[in-house]
């Protein structure tokens, strides 16, 4: 009997640590439930953290500030705001000049994570090495402006029709040359290095060949500036009126910065083109430009319209990021850089002359009376 009841008693005692036991078990399950409630906001987090990382940025590599005013106080603006109103990240730097630079700061831009650079390359062979290594990192480049005649190319480019943009200063300035007595004409082209100084010879040529082949003109000179440096511009024009015995009637400047090189040499051998009748063209519509042409001293300049080349560009590289087809941005036109045909986003430039200063760059809002009507140019202003 004794050992029955022993034997009830263990059961009873062992039902009722069991019990106990069963009390505690929710203090581990709580232990457990907490680092999975620690754990659901991380994973919540993930799919952000991946979301930028596939987002990137977009780089914009600019040549320089020297050749001409556009890049830092047009170009710049006109990115951050297309860019900005997109809501993207985005990054944009200025090589002054240096090839070396630029590539650097491409090297800087693929190691920071871009996924699109835009590239104004400073030469040719620059620009085809930093686009094969950025397609080696899978990075797209947008060939901005300026298109990259080596290596395989850019994913597209994006510019003017360069040739027209030369055509435009032939067909502006060629009745005024018409109008000369044995008008004697010089070339001043842009950097030998850059593609588009020679399209923009091509353009202006194709005007001029005519009459240097029937002998109505002489063409007299025809230089390249290296660099597009405007102080090696006034040397190398100063150097061509010189050979010339000062007998140059007419100059087609491939841009407004070598207009005012043009302009300068001119007025150092105590030459007003205005009061000679002097054409002289350009290009780009910066304010210098714009005052030379109010003064009378530049005939006209070529006005791309850099906001509207800007944006294009900006919203091919933003489809490039999101990894879009442009074949609607491109309509199907592309241009070989001499191995590829890259497609070509092309926008129409348009010819400036006092004529029409107010109907273009200051109706576009481009350029405005304030900032051209200052110092002893407001006399010439409306």
């Amino acid at each position: 009997m004794k050992k029955n009841v022993t034997v009830i008693l263990l059961l009873l005692l062992a039902l009722i640590l069991v019990a106990c036991g069963g009390t505690e078990t929710p203090a581990p399950a709580e232990e457990e439930a907490a680092p999975a409630e620690e754990a659901a906001p991380a994973e919540e987090a993930a799919p952000a953290e991946e979301e930028v990382m596939a987002e990137g940025s977009i780089w914009v590599l600019l040549p320089d500030s020297a050749s001409s005013a556009r890049w830092e106080t047009d170009d710049r603006r006109f990115f951050e705001g297309a860019f900005d109103a997109a809501g993207v990240e985005y990054n944009i730097v200025n090589a002054e000049g240096d090839a070396r630079t630029q590539q650097t700061q491409a090297e800087q831009a693929i190691t920071a994570g871009a996924k699109v650079i835009l590239l104004v390359n400073l030469d040719s062979g620059s620009g085809a090495a930093i686009i094969a290594a950025a397609h080696e990192a899978g990075v797209k480049v947008v060939d901005y402006d300026r298109l990259t005649i080596e290596g395989p190319g850019a994913d597209v480019y994006v510019s003017f029709d360069n040739v027209q943009v030369g055509k435009t200063m032939g067909t502006v300035l060629e009745p005024l040359i018409d109008a000369q007595d044995a008008p004697k004409v010089a070339f001043l082209n842009g950097g030998p290095t850059d593609n588009n100084a020679t399209l923009f010879r091509d353009g202006y040529a194709s005007v001029a060949q005519p009459h240097f082949d029937d002998g109505s003109w002489t063409l007299v000179d025809d230089q390249a500036v290296p660099e597009w440096d405007n102080q090696q511009a006034l040397v190398v024009f100063e150097q061509m009126l010189t050979a010339a015995n000062g007998e140059i009637t007419a100059v087609f400047a491939a841009n407004d910065g070598l207009a005012n090189a043009a302009i300068s040499a001119y007025k150092n051998a105590g030459v007003s083109p205005a009061e000679a009748g002097i054409p002289i063209s350009g290009q780009d519509a910066t304010v210098g430009g714009i005052q030379n042409i109010l003064a009378g001293d530049q005939a006209m300049t070529v006005y791309k319209p850099i906001k509207a080349e800007a944006e294009a560009a900006a919203a091919a590289a933003i489809a490039l990021l999101k990894g879009e087809d442009l074949a609607g941005m491109t309509s199907g036109l592309t241009l070989n850089n001499g191995t590829n045909d890259i497609p070509f986003i092309a926008l129409d430039p348009i010819g400036v002359t006092k004529d029409n200063i107010a109907d273009t760059v200051i109706a576009d809002g481009f350029r405005n009376w304030d900032e051209i009507c200052v110092g002893d140019f407001a006399q010439y202003c409306p």
